[in-house]
């Protein structure tokens, strides 16, 4: 996928901090494409007939922007952070709404990507939530890790960029968190009835 110029972007979001509302929408379809490509991520192994499609989802994350205070981002893949930790939190919500409607009603996803936090197994969505919550609580670093790497799909060097600090660094935690998160899902128990 060829890189828009950050420069529009950043311009933008320094523009929509300052309270200039029609930034914002200015800035959504430079980035469409790849708000796109994380909802689709989000989705990729999400159970057939799910009643959010990837388009609805990045809608919706636009809305909840739109509805917050103008946030101080600091560049593009800030910004696509953000948006992926918004989609995920929809996603969050979503299945907790359908758990609460219909017990486990198919609220579990298979995560088999090149990044997979859990190979070759089926994850609940609403545990890994509380699982990246606890991560988020003991080890900051490690949370915006797992957050740029596995839902915004950024690389080493990128996440390393965005961070402010080393690849080798980035690459330390992100083991690391993976780690604890996978000894967390398996001490987590299902939302089987």
């Amino acid at each position: 996928m060829p890189e828009l110029p950050a420069e529009p972007v950043s311009e933008l979001l320094a523009k929509w901090r300052a309270g200039d509302e029609e930034s914002l929408r200015r800035l959504v379809p430079l980035v469409y494409g790849e708000l796109r490509r994380i909802a689709h991520c989000h989705f990729r192994n999400e159970r057939p007939g799910h009643t959010l499609q990837t388009t609805a989802l990045v809608h919706e994350a636009y809305l909840c922007l739109m509805k917050q205070q103008p946030m101080d981002f600091q560049n593009r893949e800030h910004f696509l952070a953000v948006s992926a930790n918004l989609m995920r939190q929809i996603l969050v919500q979503y299945a907790r709404r359908r758990n609460a409607a219909k017990r486990n009603a198919g609220n579990k996803i298979t995560l088999d990507s090149v990044m997979t936090l859990f190979p070759m197994q089926t994850v609940d969505l609403i545990a890994l939530d509380n699982a990246l919550n606890g991560l988020a609580k003991l080890d900051a670093q490690q949370f915006r890790i797992v957050e740029l790497r596995f839902f915004t799909g950024l690389s080493i060097e990128e996440t390393s960029r965005v961070l402010g600090v080393s690849p080798a660094t980035v690459k330390r935690d992100w083991t690391t968190a993976r780690i604890w998160l996978s000894r967390e899902m398996r001490a987590t128990p299902t939302h089987d009835a």
